[in-house]
């Protein structure tokens, strides 16, 4: 309990001017910064900003990264969730939303809804993001080159609370995003294709597993593929869990639960 307390200070404290160098938010910082220090390439400073971002800023709930390519388009390299990726390719898709107007050329820093049912700034994503059980959204601006045209990207950061960010959280938010940035600079040189490739690894691996978790339910509970995949999904939110963990633990483990 009092190191509870500490931490509710020290998130309360920070950004108010009061000392809180030695409270529990300090100190997260000052490991992110020596994990970002340790990372060598920019998907592991990627990985840890993201991480980072969903323990310490207050409400946080969903976290993903926008990256904007030299033609323009966008795409998701790192998330905590898999419905990161759907949320923000709406966005890409329609070409607004908090994610894509953070990364904007001429982007005022970073883009805030409150309250996403009452949203009528970016009708597709919002109406997405409510039916998946979210409703705020904060993103901060990220630039992920040290060279020209230095494309900037966004940190983006979903609550299931309305209201979940106030300025507190958008301090850290932009914190996390200065670190980030800066370490991206000084990691050696990887092409955003290798961070591509990197993602579509996993997302063929996370495809692959959760086909077999889907398989799996489908076969015992006498569900469709689409009913299978929405007991997944649906669990994976309550759980807060990562969809494909959630699959991975189901397809590995799925003997033990005929167990009595």
């Amino acid at each position: 309990m009092a190191d509870e307390r500490l931490w509710q200070r020290d998130k309360a404290e920070f950004g108010s001017g009061t000392d809180a160098s030695a409270g529990p938010l300090s100190e997260r910082f000052v490991e992110l910064t020596r994990l970002l220090l340790a990372a060598s390439t920019p998907a592991q400073v990627l990985e840890q900003v993201i991480g980072a971002a969903y323990r310490v800023v207050p409400g946080a709930d969903l976290v993903s990264i926008t990256l904007r390519a030299p033609d323009g388009t966008f795409h998701t390299p790192v998330s905590t969730g898999e419905v990161a990726l759907e949320l923000d390719e709406v966005q890409y898709r329609a070409g607004t939303g908090p994610c894509v107007d953070a990364a904007a050329d001429g982007s005022p820093g970073h883009v805030r809804s409150d309250d996403l049912s009452d949203e009528e700034r970016w009708p597709d994503f919002s109406q997405a993001a409510v039916r998946h059980g979210f409703t705020a959204i904060l993103s901060t601006v990220l630039v992920p080159e040290a060279k020209p045209p230095r494309l900037p990207g966004a940190l983006n950061i979903y609550s299931k609370s309305p209201g979940a960010f106030d300025a507190d959280a958008q301090d850290i938010a932009l914190l996390l995003a200065t670190h980030g940035s800066l370490a991206l600079a000084g990691t050696s040189a990887v092409s955003r294709a290798e961070l591509e490739s990197s993602h579509l690894r996993r997302a063929v691996e996370s495809r692959d597993v959760i086909g077999q978790a889907k398989g799996i339910l489908m076969q015992r509970r006498g569900l469709s593929a689409d009913e299978a995949f929405d007991l997944l999904r649906r669990t994976s939110q309550d759980l807060n869990v990562k969809l494909a963990e959630l699959a991975a633990t189901l397809a590995t483990r799925h003997s033990e639960l005929d167990k009595p």
